[in-house]
């Protein structure tokens, strides 16, 4: 598997006007992108919508990433903060026009499959909708991307007690709703 070092390749490459290597980022980072995007806001649409969103915006915006930490915390950092906000203007549509929301089932969709079971993926889609945002945002980053509470809070602009206390709390909260849910 490729590591930072070869993260930095790219974005040099990238920078310096290679499309292969933006290609490269891109395809190494969309099925992770797109899965954070479905499992916080709960819609393949909507995630393939925040997904297209995060790629324009960090295709935009490479020149920014200073090389100080890993490239896919600072990629997720701008994935989490378009979700939060795809999930802030969703809201406000919803009170202006009233609008039943379901989970879709995944045999509809075929970029769900790739996610593995689908019965558990539903299962999960709808314990992680009924956490709140910051909830679910941590649970994502933690369990799903594998981020350390250091860099969970760095990315959240949170103190690390609390993303710990947000994850504890949104794992009792997914306990009640499905005895399933085993300890971390």
């Amino acid at each position: 598997m490729l590591g930072p070092k070869d993260d930095r390749q790219l974005v040099e490459k990238a920078l310096s006007g290679s499309e292969r290597a933006w290609r490269g980022l891109v395809k190494r980072y969309e099925k992770r992108l797109y899965n954070h995007a479905l499992r916080i806001t709960g819609n393949p649409d909507d995630a393939m919508d925040v997904l297209q969103d995060v790629m324009m915006s960090v295709y935009r915006n490479l020149s920014g990433y200073r090389g100080d930490g890993s490239f896919a915390a600072w990629l997720f950092q701008i994935a989490t903060f378009r979700c939060m906000d795809f999930l802030r203007r969703r809201r406000v549509r919803q009170h202006e026009t009233p609008s039943h929301t379901e989970i879709p089932d995944s045999d509809d969709n075929p970029q769900e499959t790739h996610l593995g079971n689908v019965e558990n993926n539903k299962d999960i889609l709808r314990l992680m909708a009924t956490l709140s945002a910051e909830q679910r945002q941590v649970v994502e980053l933690r369990f799903f991307q594998h981020f350390t509470f250091e860099e969970i809070a760095t990315q959240l602009g949170i103190s690390s007690s609390t993303a710990k206390s947000r994850l504890y709390s949104a794992l009792e909260k997914m306990r009640k709703h499905s005895p399933a849910v085993m300890a971390v």
